[in-house]
Formats: structure tokens, C-alpha cells, sequence
């Protein structure tokens, strides 16, 4: 029960500091300090708690069962949008933006061909 000393407060759910009430930190290899009382607790504090989770993963064809994309497209940097490539004449290339510049000032787009990977800025 209580490593300090053998009298708790009152009776509290297993993880639940019986002192204070507050909530005990997980459990580790040592003793469990409560975070608001400084009291330590041995593993007893959490009753036979026991923690599980499972992760569940995607499988590899979902995302790309909902639109059926052009080959160029697939190989794209990012969102794709119709602008005409300079250099093949491409209508399509995909952009990517960042912030070079001061904050009072428009970001930079990144464009990039998806047909010859042509890559182009414009400040906007």
C-alpha cells in the first residue's frame, strides 16, 4: 500500500493518489511519486490496471482506390495544378509554398513541371 506510511486519506480508484486524489504518474521501474502530494506509492497504488492499445495500419491500396490518377500526376511534389511548363508545354504542374521572405511580404510558390520535373518560383 503506502511505502510512507500505513494510513491513507480514503479510498480511491486504482491510479488515483488515496492521499490527495490526484492522478498517480505511470508507472515506471521505481517507486511512483504523486505529482501533487510528493507521496511515494509502489506499483499497489494501480490495483492490477493494465495498459493495451493496438494500431491499426492502412492498407496499401486504400487511398489510391478513390481517384485514379494520370501517371504524371503520381510522380507529382505536391497539389496539382493547370499551368502551362515554359519548357514542354505541359499544362499541368504541381506547387509547393513556403514563407522566404519577411512575414509582411507574399510566399514563394514552388512550381514543378509533372511531365519533365521543370522546376520554376514566382513571389507572390
Amino acid at each position: 500500500m503506502n511505502q510512507n506510511s500505513d494510513t491513507v486519506s480514503f479510498i480511491s480508484t486504482p491510479g488515483f493518489c488515496s492521499d490527495c486524489g490526484s492522478i498517480l504518474p505511470l508507472l515506471s521501474d521505481k517507486d511512483v511519486i504523486c505529482y501533487a502530494c510528493r507521496r511515494t506509492w509502489g506499483p499497489e497504488a494501480f490495483g492490477d490496471m493494465a495498459m493495451s492499445y493496438t494500431i491499426h495500419f492502412n492498407e496499401k491500396n486504400v487511398y489510391g482506390s478513390l481517384k485514379q490518377k494520370d501517371d504524371d500526376e503520381e510522380d507529382a511534389d505536391g497539389p496539382v495544378v493547370e499551368r502551362k511548363c515554359p519548357q514542354c508545354q505541359n499544362d499541368k504542374m504541381s506547387y509547393a509554398t513556403l514563407q522566404l521572405r519577411s512575414a509582411d511580404e507574399g510566399q514563394t510558390v514552388f512550381y514543378t513541371c509533372t511531365k519533365c520535373k521543370y522546376k520554376e518560383t514566382e513571389n507572390s
